[in-house]
């Protein structure tokens, strides 16, 4: 069973940044698929950004292209979402995801085979 812990989120003035990191268990993690996922109180959970087991092929949802930036370190064992100019509407609980196919970065959600627990991030204005 993979575990996947979250980390980084908190408390930001509206035009700010947050990187979140995202740690992964075992020895497979240059295998897997990589996304991360947000959930605002009363709305279903939405997708962020993905990228495949290299970090080389990457998409990002509308509404938060050229703010926000995915990336890996596979040697790490960890994923990483770069937020910049933070908007109050990025408020929410920030999930990151693991899909065992390393090629399947463009999957809705409840394919993903394993989720973290997730880290809140909080944007004022």
């Amino acid at each position: 069973q993979v575990q996947l812990v979250e980390s980084g989120g908190g408390l930001v003035q509206a035009g700010g940044s947050l990187r979140l990191s995202c740690a992964a268990s075992g020895r497979t993690f240059s295998n897997y698929a990589m996304g991360w996922f947000r959930q605002a109180p009363g709305k279903e959970r939405e997708f962020v950004a993905s990228m495949d087991w290299s970090g080389t092929n990457t998409y990002y949802a509308d509404s938060v292209k050229g703010r926000f930036t995915i990336s890996r370190d596979n040697a790490k064992n960890t994923a990483y979402l770069q937020m910049n100019s933070l908007k109050p509407e990025d408020t929410a609980v920030y999930y990151c995801a693991a899909d065992r196919d390393g090629s399947y970065y463009l999957i809705p959600l409840d394919e993903y085979d394993y989720w973290g627990q997730g880290t809140q991030v909080t944007v004022s204005s």
